[in-house]
């Protein structure tokens, strides 16, 4: 395209420009998997009263040419079709659109767009997956290999790239120099069914003349220990494997193709050991310098064989990388009664650090970690098995530069055993690794805990965004629960572009479901103990299956998500349909009912103060009714009617079962009521005496919670619903325990697991699963956003917003705002005296319906907007 396109183009006043298109949900998309990507793009600049009325997309391929769309008639935005001829694999491309609308001529052409087509066919590979013919005891930790080979390119060079991937993970070199920033790649899917592989644009550094590439595994979850009770190793194969394949192009077009296979070789590197749970002990002396350039003698170094590995099994990523997002200082550093090193970084986070240290060759350094400290020491009795715990060993460089590899914690505190001397400024750096999801939502407030407790929400995510969603970062655990995801997810699509993880994850749900429709509890679905395995079906856990495609549905608008995951949806629902019966109610089997309620005894956390099967049956008229949605956006209408008169029998029999004469539920507790609002299942003529009873409740509670997993992401809205706002902000500004901001006032800078991880006098929960990172029951934010803020996105595309703030809890401003597929949307509200004052920001393309809470409600089109009432 012109160099005009590059650049945001002259607009006049009152003009309209389209911003830069987006490819399907990919923050880079270099080296996709899709042939026919779909596009959308914001408007970010248009005169009032304007709306898209057509559209065109112009591409450059291979050559220079530019091909137009033509106009295409639509006020579609949001992932609209690929209207040229698919990308053949490797292929490069430029996109940008112009739109026009009703008023004013055509829009100037969007800045451009680049995309890159990965490797399509498995028949674009050629690489083989290789593992070391390195003897290796059979121990829990082994020491991992490092393999390399030596190549030459004798023409010039255009472009080159590297797909790569391994069996663990993986960390390459390309003449001494690191490929890529990501960090413990590939991440973890189904292996057996799915192994992604990730496209590195390396041009910068291969050379013409002698080159060498190299690279590093690790166990991590391919191999690694994973799993409570001790866990397992070895789940999905006992070798470590690089499948590696870099294409050289030259300017008349041809490829040198430099892949893994025969006459490659592999020896031992400086890492030791190296597992998730338990760190890394990396041996600075043992490091073969140059390993990975050109010249390097490694005639003493063994051979390697083959691996079988299906090429039709690897896939592009659906979304981003693992990276290191920031790097915290410690805030105060101390010492221990044995006179090592502690540091407090101030912030429960999920990384690792990095060490510089200064000494003698062969000095010894020892890392360890914790969440919390308890009597001055780190406490490390709720990791479990995790032990967490790195070693370095110093060469003979001097001043060294040290960061583990292939392993992650969850800690705010370090205790550093065998440094030299005084600790300085940058010495120790934590290192913040999770996703690099897109940031799409904040919240802001006239409350400082209440702030913070959005920034705990908000770390929680982060630390469990790992490649897939997490329960928690720290102990020996570390599992995709299907219900702590299925509880946040409207909490999380808010706050991070979280289209392409949860996709991915959803994926490998359906890979692990059972042929019955069983969801397993966690996925990827690994041996747990009896109590987890094998799967059986549980409610709130396995209604993942049809809760978080709808949610993602919902924010971004995706039907290629529903139409995939339709299949999996119809079959739990038909699961549990088949173990209800007749009667509609799910009263048998193995359930976890309202998980964590702080009433439940520490050893029985399931045995709260909700029947389990009321919770089963609520969940079930849930899935069901959402499954009918699904249906009537797919165009199964006839699935649609049979899954609507499904929903509707459950709720007859719920009433039927739960639901008393005089309008109480047979589980007179607050997660009961919560569910049997927020879901729909009462008759309209009950729905203001359960909300009473709810409210009642809540006051007799002390205003301090009493729900656990299932009940607290609705409890809150459930009472504004029914008329009950100031009980809701009531326990939302709780101080005492249990609730939200107590732990805020213990000093919590992540969302706990259990409402009292951490006791009163400051010791630590002792039961067996106490966690300081779990973002379930930060599922709170969702109330923050939508109700004390204001702002719902009421259209998969979010061209219908709903602004209905309702002030209250002493607070005096509250704002939020969210990247819509449209582009950003927010809301503040201030109260001025006797005055309310509302300043709302509407993107081009959607509109808004403000609700101020005053019997009227206006709509409003894309700008800025301030409305004024009484307050």
């Amino acid at each position: 395209m012109d160099d005009a396109t590059n650049a945001p183009a002259a607009v006049p006043a009152g003009g309209v420009r389209p911003g830069r298109p987006r490819i399907e949900h990919h923050v880079e998309p270099l080296g996709i998997g899709e042939s026919r990507p779909r596009v959308t793009w914001p408007v970010l600049d248009a005169p009032d009263g304007w709306s898209q009325t057509a559209y065109e997309l112009r591409v450059r391929r291979a050559g220079g040419e530019q091909v137009p769309s033509g106009w295409i008639e639509s006020a579609d935005q949001v992932l609209v079709a690929w209207p040229f001829d698919p990308l053949t694999s490797r292929e490069r491309a430029e996109i940008a659109v112009r739109v026009r609308g009703t008023v004013g001529d055509a829009s100037p052409w969007s800045p451009i767009a680049p995309l890159e087509a990965g490797l399509l066919t498995p028949g674009d590979w050629v690489a083989q997956a290789i593992a070391a013919d390195l003897v290796e005891p059979d121990t829990d930790l082994r020491r991992p290999p490092v393999l390399r080979h030596s190549f030459r390119i004798d023409r010039p060079i255009v472009a080159a790239r590297l797909y790569l991937t391994a069996h663990g993970l993986v960390e390459a070199y390309l003449n001494g120099q690191r490929v890529g920033d990501d960090v413990l790649a590939p991440g973890w899917t189904v292996y057996p069914e799915r192994l992604v592989y990730r496209t590195h644009d390396v041009s910068d550094l291969v050379r013409e003349g002698d080159n060498a590439i190299g690279a590093l595994l690790g166990d991590g979850w391919y191999r690694g220990r994973l799993g409570f009770d001790g866990g397992r190793r070895d789940i999905y194969g006992d070798r470590l494997a690089l499948l590696a394949q870099l294409e050289v192009e030259h300017p008349d077009g041809s490829r040198t193709v430099v892949a893994t296979g025969p006459g490659w070789t592999a020896g031992d590197g400086p890492v030791l050991r190296s597992g998730l749970y338990e760190g890394e002990s990396h041996d600075e002396r043992l490091n073969p310098g140059g390993w990975s350039e050109p010249g390097f003698d490694d005639s003493g170094w063994v051979g390697v064989t083959g691996i079988e590995r299906d090429p039709g099994t690897l896939v592009a990523p659906d979304g981003p990388p693992i990276r290191c997002t920031q790097e915290v200082r410690p805030v105060t550093v101390g010492r221990t009664s044995r006179g090592t090193h502690l540091l407090d970084f101030g912030q429960n986070l999920v990384g690792r650090l990095r060490i510089r240290p200064n000494g003698p060759e062969g000095t010894r350094i020892v890392l360890r970690h914790a969440e919390v400290l308890q009597d001055g020491e780190l406490c490390v009795r709720p990791l479990r098995a995790a032990t967490s715990v790195d070693e370095y060993v110093l060469g003979s460089q001097g001043r060294q530069t040290w960061e583990p590899r292939f392993t992650i914690h969850g800690f705010r505190y370090a205790e550093i055993e065998g440094w030299r001397g005084d600790l300085h400024d940058g010495d120790v750096v934590a290192r913040v690794l999770h996703t690099d999801m897109r940031r799409t939502g904040g919240f802001a407030s006239s409350d400082e805990r209440l702030d913070r407790l959005h920034e705990n929400v908000v770390w929680s995510m982060r630390g469990n965004f790992v490649g897939l969603p997490t329960d928690c970062p720290q102990r020996d655990e570390r599992l995709g629960w299907t219900g702590d995801i299925q509880v946040f997810a409207p909490t999380a699509t808010y706050l991070y572009d979280t289209a392409g993880l949860l996709s991915s994850w959803l994926r490998d749900l359906s890979s692990e479901q059972l042929p019955d429709g069983t969801v397993p509890w966690y996925v990827p679905n690994i041996y747990g103990n009896p109590m987890w395995s094998p799967a059986r079906p549980g409610a709130a856990w396995g209604d993942a299956a049809a809760i978080v495609p709808w949610v993602l549905y919902q924010h971004y608008g995706d039907r290629t998500i529903l139409e995939r995951q339709y299949p999996s949806a119809t079959a739990w629902v038909d699961r549990v349909s088949a173990l209800a019966g007749p009667d509609r109610v799910w009263d048998e089997g193995f359930q976890l009912g309202d998980w964590l309620d702080p009433a439940a005894p520490p050893d029985d956390p399931g045995a709260g103060r909700t029947d389990r099967y009321l919770v089963a049956t609520a969940y079930f008229a849930r899935s069901s009714r959402l499954v009918s949605r699904m249906a009537r956006v797919l165009g199964h209408d006839g699935d649609a009617e049979r899954y609507g008169r499904l929903a509707d029998e459950i709720v007859h029999a719920f009433v039927d079962r739960y639901v008393q004469r005089d309008g109480r539920l047979t589980s007179d507790a607050p997660t009961a009521y919560a569910l049997a609002l927020e879901f729909d299942l009462l008759l309209p003529e009950s729905r203001t005496a359960a909300g009473d009873r709810l409210a009642e409740l809540v006051r007799q509670e002390g205003d301090r919670i009493a729900t656990g997993f299932v009940g607290t992401p609705l409890i809150l809205h459930a009472l504004t619903s029914t008329g009950h706002l100031d009980r809701a902000y009531a326990l939302l500004m709780q101080s005492q325990s249990p609730s939200w901001l107590s732990m805020v006032d213990r000093g919590a800078t992540t969302i706990w697991e259990r409402w009292d991880s951490m006791l009163p006098d400051g010791t630590v929960n002792p039961g067996d699963m106490t966690s300081f990172n779990h973002y379930a029951l930060g599922a709170v934010a969702d109330w923050l956003h939508g109700t004390v803020a204001g702002l719902v996105q009421a259209s998969p595309t979010g061209s219908e917003l709903v602004v209905a703030p309702r002030p209250g809890g002493g607070l005096t401003w509250a704002s939020t705002w969210l990247e819509t597929p449209l582009g950003r949307a927010s809301v503040r509200w201030d109260l001025e005296g006797d005055e309310l004052a509302v300043t709302v920001e509407v993107p081009h393309g959607a509109r808004a319906s403000i609700d101020l809470g005053d019997r009227r409600s206006v709509v409003v089109g894309p700008g800025r907007h301030v409305l004024r009432r009484a307050a």
